[in-house]
This record gives C-alpha cells, sequence and structure tokens, in this order.
C-alpha cells in the first residue's frame, strides 16, 4: 500500500520553510533592529501606526492603493492565513500544487480542502474549467466553498501567471461568490521584471481580493517573522477585517517590536534595501536558470524559472532508473535527492501534489554556499556563478542529475 503520511515525516512539522535568500543580512535592516533591542513596549495587535502607515505607501507604488484601517501586521503570513480562513467560514480551494504552509492551516481549523488543477501556462491560479467543475462538485456533495486562495508569483513552481490565465480564474472564483486571498510573498522577485507582467487580483477586483505578504519573500530575513494583509474597501472588508483583527488578538499574534521597526524600514523600499532586493533577485535568477538547465538537461521536466529562489522538478522521465534505486513516490525522492544534493529537496507531496508523482521543489539558495565570507563576496561579485563555492554547487548538481538520466536509460526496456 503506498504511505500516505510516512512515520517520522509528517506533513506539517516537517513540511519545507519559504526558501532562504542565502546572503548576510542587510547592515541597514541589522542596524535598526539592534536600534531597537531596548524597546520594551508590545507592537499592537494588527501592527502599529508607523508599520502600516509603510505598507500602504509599499502597496500604493505597486498600483494598489491602500489605507492603514484596511491594513493588518502579523509575525508571518501562515497567521494571516489562520485568521482569515477562520473569518471567512466556509471550505477552501487551492491550486495543485500550492505552498505548502496554505493547507494546514485550514486542516487545523477542521475545514476541508480541495484542490484544484492548474493549467499548462503556470502554477499558482486553478484552472478557470476546473475549478468551476469542483465547486459545482463541491456544493453537489453537500459542501460550501467560500474561500480560494492563490499566488501570481508562485512557490512552488516558480512561475508567473499570464493576465489573461488570472483573469479568467478570478472572474470564475468571484462568479462563484468565492473570496480570494492572493498570496503576494514572490511578486518583488520576479527574475525579469520588465519583460514579465504581474498583475494582482486586486487590481482587477478589489472589492473581493485581500492581498498577504510576507516579507521574507524579499525584505526581511526568514528569521524575522512578518506579514501585512490589505483588505478590500466596502463593507464586507470592514467586517472581515474587524474579524482577522479579533483571531489575532485572540492568538496574541503580534510582531516583535525590534521587528515591526525592520519591517517599517524594510516597506519604506529606502536605496539600501531596494539594492539588495535587485541583487538578491538576480543573483537567484541566474543560478535558478543554471539549475532549470541542468535538470532540463539530463530528461526532468521542469517550468523555466520566474520568480523566486526555486524551481518545480518533474523526474517522471526519468523513473525507470530511479526505481531501480528504491524510489516509488515522491517521499523516497524527498529522502533520495536529499542524500544525494546534500540539500533539502522536499516532494511534492508537501505541496498538494500526488504522492505518486515524482516532483520535487529544489531551491536555490543551498547552492549559494554556507559561509559568512562566501556571503558577502556572492553580492559584489559581477560573476557569482563562476565563484568556487557556487561553480562546484552547480557541478554536482548536474553530475547528479546526468546520473539518474543515465540510470534510467540503462533501465528503460528495449524499443
Amino acid at each position: 500500500m503506498r504511505r500516505t503520511d510516512p512515520e517520522g515525516h509528517g506533513p506539517v512539522r516537517y513540511g519545507p520553510p519559504l526558501p532562504d535568500d542565502g546572503l548576510p543580512v542587510l547592515p541597514e535592516l541589522a542596524a535598526v533592529l539592534a536600534a531597537a533591542a531596548g524597546r520594551s513596549e508590545s507592537e499592537a495587535v494588527g501592527g502599529g501606526a508607523a508599520l502600516l502607515e509603510a505598507a500602504c505607501g509599499y502597496w500604493g507604488r505597486r498600483g494598489l492603493p491602500a489605507e492603514p484601517d484596511r491594513a493588518v501586521a502579523a509575525p508571518g503570513a501562515p497567521a494571516l492565513l489562520l485568521a482569515l480562513t477562520f473569518a471567512l467560514g466556509g471550505d477552501v480551494l487551492v491550486p495543485r500544487p500550492c505552498a505548502a504552509w496554505w493547507a494546514p492551516y485550514a486542516r487545523l481549523l477542521g475545514r476541508p480542502v480541495f484542490h484544484v488543477p492548474t493549467p499548462a501556462e503556470c502554477g499558482g491560479v486553478p484552472d478557470p474549467y476546473a475549478l468551476l467543475e469542483t465547486v459545482r462538485r463541491v456544493r453537489a456533495e453537500g459542501g460550501e466553498p467560500r474561500l480560494l486562495v492563490l499566488s501570481v508569483a508562485d512557490d512552488p513552481t516558480a512561475t508567473v501567471a499570464p493576465p489573461e490565465v488570472l483573469h479568467e480564474t478570478v472572474e470564475a472564483a468571484t462568479g462563484e461568490g468565492l473570496h480570494l486571498v492572493s498570496d503576494e510573498t514572490w511578486r518583488d522577485t520576479v527574475h525579469a521584471p520588465h519583460d514579465t507582467v504581474l498583475l494582482s487580483p486586486a487590481e482587477m477586483l478589489p472589492e473581493q481580493v485581500t492581498v498577504v505578504t510576507d516579507l521574507a519573500g524579499a525584505h526581511l530575513p526568514a528569521g524575522w517573522p512578518a506579514a501585512v494583509a490589505r483588505f478590500p474597501a466596502g463593507e464586507a472588508g470592514d467586517s472581515l477585517h474587524a474579524r482577522v483583527l479579533d483571531v489575532l488578538t485572540a492568538l496574541g499574534s503580534r510582531v516583535a517590536g525590534p521587528v515591526a521597526l525592520a519591517a517599517g524600514y524594510a516597506l519604506t523600499e529606502p536605496e539600501p534595501v531596494t539594492a539588495r532586493v535587485a541583487t538578491a533577485v538576480r543573483l537567484h535568477a541566474r543560478v535558478a536558470a543554471a539549475a532549470h538547465a541542468a535538470v532540463v538537461g539530463a530528461g526532468a521536466l521542469a517550468r523555466p524559472p520566474q520568480a523566486g529562489r526555486h524551481l518545480y522538478v518533474d523526474l517522471g522521465p526519468l523513473r525507470a532508473g530511479l526505481s531501480a534505486q528504491g524510489v516509488g513516490d515522491a517521499q523516497d525522492l524527498e529522502d533520495f535527492l536529499a542524500a544525494r544534493l546534500g540539500m533539502p529537496a522536499p516532494g511534492g507531496h508537501r505541496f498538494g501534489d500526488d504522492l505518486g508523482a515524482l516532483r520535487v521543489r529544489l531551491s536555490t539558495g543551498p547552492l549559494l554556499g554556507g559561509g559568512d565570507e562566501e556571503r558577502v563576496e556572492l553580492i559584489a561579485s559581477p560573476t557569482p556563478l563562476e565563484l568556487p563555492h557556487v561553480h562546484r554547487s552547480l557541478i554536482h548538481l548536474k553530475s547528479v542529475f546526468d546520473d539518474l538520466r543515465d540510470d534510467a536509460q540503462r533501465w528503460e526496456p528495449p524499443r
């Protein structure tokens, strides 16, 4: 019998974190945090005035005007999604695959989660026709679908949803009365921003979309948890905002005072922050492109990465060789590749994909090296892929996948 919850590999405690940027903390950010270390007062639940003003300025520069009374801050996007899921009620729909942290919070509340296939062009958003069919089926079975979570710049697939695809999905979802939560954690990590059109669902239907952004995506280290949410205007948005604040208050979910000051500084986007974000995006885009070339060259399948610090790889074409190594499902593949690569390789089942599908998310951060000196060197180098530690990592990645290709060819049945 195929495993659904392998012992020692539970879907929540062993779920993968957001991909780290693998770089030193920006000195200016560290200075803001250090200066606030003596701050004893607590940040208000939902965020203080300065942090919310900074968040509204951030959204305004992206064509999403907002007021502080339409915004909320929390210690990480998971707390916001938990509060939103509780406040909205009903069943939850998500794309397949989706970010690993989306579904556990709904299940924690006892809410059914339904995965909807994505279109061929991208991940992050459900196929509109599959979405309509899923909603119809859930209602026919007595369910009450109310919430759709999606992401235009996606974890895990590293794709950006084309505006025309997004428009069809948003139209289908709102036609069925669903509220949309747009996870825009990775919107500022698009690899080719001048060639890629990224449109937020909130620009299309501002009264039916809540935007959530975890600042670990581009602006803060993952160990400084902070996230912000922008609520729609109107009476329904007011009610949802109030209910989310109630949940965050009940949980005591506050952004730590020093982290709140650092988050506010980052969201105002001074030159040191924008320069570091741009540097990190260029670096990870180059590494992701090299990793993509390595895995595709070995016969695996992967969409070209367009955003984030990761790529999503389907090793189905190499199944024959992997089967000979005892790899039969995504959990086996996760264990096998983690040992071979010397870095985490979470299987697709972590992201709602089928356990039997041989898919993994590979992050680019571990390919950058782990020492402080190596990380500083990355920031200043005009040719980071030629640095010895990065070059070795990419050669090792290519070697592992080339071996898998050779194994697959060896075990393929004769034609």
